[in-house]
């Protein structure tokens, strides 16, 4: 029996909806906000944002960090820039155009009010970090910079060079710290969360282990926020940092927070190409570099001249030639599927290797060496150290990879989860992007999350909700900690004869070859076939070694590789039910000349996935309606 997801979206028009929720919520008196406590699992932009914003509040707020500093958050890794309709550029954007572009970027699979809403609260996200001291680019006069970005066609994305989500994440991580100094905030660094506690039906709590002395640790609270990030390790090879993992997500989802569209996955398209088998993760090049680059590949199939020997009448610039109006800001998802057609087709570069050019010749003749330096100097030096290649001289080679996760844990417009009491923000929930992101939203969701929105609502919670006192004697937390420790030690003592890296690398492969840039009824079901072996192999011949009361991080490895082989069996499943394409979502069998087609009529619809209480037991696939209602449904179109 299907349960009804309730979105909980105001009434009103979509411009006044946030404003009047705003003022319609609950709010929680100065003096009873020290009385509440609240659990922050994960400090990257969202975490770090939203302990930040609830410590000043004057909540209790305990943050977790499973890095030894809140600055080595993957929000570093965001290169290009953040999205806001400040409109500086007086080129036609606006809240509206904003929120138009981010609906009909993720192919219509996104509600209207939360992206709205992220419109709406963007602008506000600039004034905040430029309070706060974020170094972004300027033009000459002083006034803030912008740039163009894949989806738009207008310049609404502001930057800090080539170092965006860094600069962004010291002023998050300078406003948290600021409230650890003020005692509103404790940090604990090194740890990582093992499960979730749920007391009453609501969310209590957390099990956590210590990284570095392998306890393990119970803390009780009001609410807890989930702001742990994406999932695209799931492939092996992604341009996520290597301790990006699911389990925070997936331990939440196995006590009832549903798992919404896993399938929804971002290959970006300008990342360096894989260069052997013994890589264990890839590197994005930003997306802002094709502002200035030019995408191309040879009309000679097999063409193994150097690039710069090949002369301009033989160069195929695709992006150009397909979308002329976009031309090489086309989305994401548009954009790598027309890299894997060239490349298929034998275009790659050298002869058909998986790689195209990304050329900054015209650019540098235009503006000069020194501008294309000003603008990308550090990403330039960054290809060349890992390539051995000079991009000011010779194009850049670059592939599509596992870049982000639309998909995440299912939030209604407050936030939260299907679980009273938890709430997710940022990557690790689904609720701005459908189908596909564009470009330098990413940062833009998390900040708003945890700046903007988490503040009112977890109050309205509070405001709302009778909670009985809980300490870590409950029978739910040492419920908890039991689970926790049975795992830890079934690892440890199976002694088999795989490590849990061959057999990430396994998954990876297998979602990669029939869950990433083309999927089919054949392959998906192949692979879920395969995922099922790999998980009771897994759990019969894995090998970690060491023990559990101290650093491993061999079995920290097992735990994450565990949950990711039960997500990618999930993704799969989501995406063979699935009988359509959209955004990053491509199912082979529905396509026309090479584009996405979607079925409207049978997927308007959000799935959000409930776990049955074993890997053994297919999960019950839920629906939530989507309504358009400000934007019309049409192809999506960037011809």
């Amino acid at each position: 029996m299907s349960v009804k997801l309730d979105s909980k979206i105001p009434s009103g028009s979509v411009d006044t909806k946030w404003k009047n929720h705003k003022f319609n919520m609950k709010l929680v008196n100065p003096a009873n906000k020290r009385k509440h406590s609240v659990i922050v699992i994960g400090t990257g932009l969202a975490g770090a944002s939203a302990a930040a914003s609830l410590g000043e509040l004057g909540y209790k707020v305990k943050a977790f960090c499973v890095h030894e500093s809140p600055r080595r958050a993957h929000s570093v890794a965001a290169q290009g820039g953040i999205n806001a309709a400040k409109n500086y550029q007086n080129d036609g954007d606006s809240v509206y155009r904003l929120f138009y572009d981010t609906v009909k970027g993720g192919d219509f699979r996104a509600r209207e009010a939360n992206v709205y809403r992220l419109a709406e609260v963007s602008v506000n996200i600039i004034d905040q970090a430029v309070a706060q001291g974020v170094p972004l680019a300027r033009e000459y006069g002083g006034l803030l910079s912008n740039r163009s970005f894949g989806g738009a066609q207008v310049s609404r994305t502001f930057y800090a060079r080539g170092q965006t989500g860094q600069q962004l994440l010291l002023g998050a991580y300078s406003s948290m710290m600021r409230q650890v100094d003020l005692g509103t905030v404790e940090l604990y660094t090194r740890r990582e969360m093992l499960d979730l506690v749920v007391v009453d039906g609501k969310a209590r709590g957390v099990i956590i282990r210590n990284l570095l002395t392998g306890e393990i640790e119970s803390y009780t609270a009001d609410a807890v926020v989930l702001a742990s990030g994406g999932y695209s390790n799931v492939f092996y090879l992604s341009t996520n940092a290597m301790a990006c993992a699911v389990t925070a997500a997936w331990k939440a989802h196995k006590k009832g927070a549903f798992f919404a569209n896993p399938c929804y996955t971002q290959i970006h398209p300008t990342c360096i190409p894989v260069h052997g088998e013994n890589q264990s993760k890839l590197t994005l090049m930003s997306e802002s570099l094709r502002n200035d680059g030019r995408v191309w590949v040879s009309k000679i199939k097999g063409d193994k001249r150097h690039a710069n020997e090949i002369p301009e009448n033989e160069r195929d610039y695709y992006l150009e030639r397909v979308y002329p109006s976009f031309g090489n800001l086309a989305p994401r998802d548009v954009a790598s599927r027309q890299a894997k057609y060239r490349v298929d087709e034998g275009h790659g570069v050298n002869g058909g290797e998986q790689a195209v050019y990304l050329d900054f010749k015209d650019s540098i003749n235009r503006l000069g060496e020194d501008k294309i330096a000003e603008r990308y100097g550090n990403l330039f030096q960054m290809y060349d150290k890992i390539t051995g290649e000079n991009p000011y001289k010779m194009p850049m080679r670059i592939y599509p990879a596992p870049h982000y996760t639309m998909g995440g844990l299912w939030v209604d417009y407050n936030l939260e989860s299907t679980i009273p009491g938890l709430f997710v923000a940022g990557e690790a929930n689904f609720s701005d992007h459908g189908a596909n992101r564009l470009g330098a939203s990413a940062l833009m969701q998390g900040l708003a999350d945890g700046y903007f929105v988490l503040p009112y609502t977890i109050g309205n919670y509070l405001a709302n909700t009778n909670l009985a006192k809980v300490d870590v004697n409950n029978d739910a937390f040492k419920h908890g900690k039991n689970e926790v420790e049975t795992e830890l030690k079934k690892f440890l003592s199976t002694k088999g004869s795989r490590s849990a890296e061959s057999m990430h690398k396994e998954l990876g492969r297998i979602m990669w070859d029939n869950c990433g840039m083309g999927r089919n009824k054949e392959g998906l079901t192949s692979a879920i076939t395969k995922i099922q072996k790999l998980r009771e192999e897994f759990h019969n011949n894995i090998n970690v070694p060491g023990e559990a009361n101290g650093l491993n991080p061999e079995l920290e490895k097992a735990g994450r590789v565990a949950d990711f082989i039960e997500l990618g069996e999930l993704m799969c499943r989501d995406a063979l039910v699935r009988e359509e394409s959209c955004g990053g979502h491509f199912r082979e069998e529905h396509q026309v000349d090479g584009e996405a087609k979607r079925d409207d009529e049978k997927f308007c619809h959000v799935a959000a996935w409930e776990w049955n209480g074993s890997a053994n037991k297919e999960q019950t696939r839920h629906t939530e309606q989507l309504t358009f209602e400000n934007v019309k449904l049409a192809t999506r179109s960037y011809k």
